[in-house]
């Protein structure tokens, strides 16, 4: 019987070679892969031996080592490896090494933006035994940031709210999502968010569940909340369209792995499981 990957997460790099170890390599929202016949693979150090020297430790998965490192500017992907976008990698790789796809992605973009302090312009340093990165100066610490952003379901009996964001290439439906404002809390921005999104209020908000979205490089904080008042009405700027669907009539929807998806598809299990029981 198969196991799911167990991945454990670290910062401190143990006294191993790295030759066998996967070698996450990214730059922006890009990470390099192997690509053998319409498979994608995660190389190992043993193929980037100068790269896997500076990297970052990021723990192990099923005991096999991770570490990331930058892509340099001016590198060209040898034969046989090939630069893609981390989110497309969904499907090809297992889940346990897509989530480290999108760990690697956030680690290198802290590290990469974080070498001069931005109060004083010196270059900063590596902070042995946690990630930060620290002004030798004014000793500022650098650690790598999250943007904190709810993401909710609003329901009213049997259907729930959807929206088509502007930005989306293709047309698809969602939950409703936004940031956190600063001395916001994160059921205040729930309100906050819907009522400037789609014009209607709501109440009983209740906790869902997270994800890191670091394809975003934000942390998803998932909600429910009930319809408590008030018409439809788009911002037009960030949301094109928005309605009520039932889970008979749901338009095209987020995939599986989105926390958006979860929290659809837990409604549409509890409205079914409903009917089933009446």
């Amino acid at each position: 019987m198969s196991t799911v990957p167990h991945f454990v997460p670290g910062h401190e790099p143990p006294a191993r070679p790295r030759d066998g170890a996967l070698l996450f390599l990214a730059r922006g929202m890009d990470v390099l892969v192997r690509e053998h016949e319409g498979t994608a693979s995660i190389p190992t150090g043993a193929a980037f031996p100068e790269l896997a020297a500076e990297a970052h430790y990021l723990g192990a998965l099923d005991g096999q080592d991770c570490y990331a490192a930058a892509i340099p500017e001016s590198f060209t992907p040898p034969e046989g490896f090939k630069k893609v976008l981390g989110r497309s990698l969904y499907r090809r790789l297992d889940d346990a090494r897509f989530a480290v796809v999108g760990r690697s992605i956030s680690i290198i973009e802290w590290d990469t933006t974080h070498r001069f302090c931005g109060r004083c312009g010196t270059p900063t340093q590596l902070v042995p035994g946690e990630r930060a990165r620290r002004c030798p100066v004014d000793h500022t610490p650098f650690y790598p940031r999250i943007a904190p952003a709810i993401i909710v379901l609003v329901t009213r009996g049997d259907t729930m709210l959807l929206g088509r964001n502007a930005t989306f290439p293709e047309p698809m439906f969602s939950t409703l999502a936004g940031f956190v404002d600063p001395g916001e809390t994160l059921e205040e921005c729930v309100a906050r968010e819907v009522k400037e999104e789609v014009g209607v209020d709501v109440k009983n908000i209740r906790y869902f569940g997270s994800q890191p979205w670091p394809y975003g490089r934000s942390l998803m904080v998932g909600f429910t909340a009930e319809y408590a008042g008030g018409d439809i009405t788009v911002d037009s700027k960030e949301i094109a369209e928005a309605h009520w669907f039932t889970p008979d009539n749901l338009p095209r929807i987020p995939p599986r792995i989105s926390i958006a998806r979860q929290l659809i598809d837990s409604f549409v299990e509890r409205v079914k499981g409903t009917r089933a029981a009446s």
